[in-house]
């Protein structure tokens, strides 16, 4: 895993890509300085989708396009 840290807030995360489409997350700090991330939460409502951040996304497809984060090729796929 690779950590990655978000341009707009620091907030820094480790990241394997196992595949183009799939990406795995590790969260390594506390995550209470995005402010996207917990936009519209509240504590005291079940959340059934989990809270998403666009900054810290577009700094893992920046990892990947500047080579700090590598992508291995995609599995050959059995007819």
């Amino acid at each position: 895993m690779y950590p990655v840290s978000c341009h707009r807030c620091g907030t820094c995360v480790l990241v394997k890509k196992n595949h183009l489409a799939h990406t795995e997350i590790q969260w390594t700090t506390d995550t209470g300085g995005c402010v996207e991330l917990w936009q519209g939460v509240r504590p005291d409502v079940l959340q059934s989708v989990t809270p998403t951040c666009g900054e810290l996304r577009a700094s893992v497809e920046r990892a990947i396009r500047d080579g700090v984060l590598p992508v291995p090729d995609e599995p050959e796929r059995i007819p």
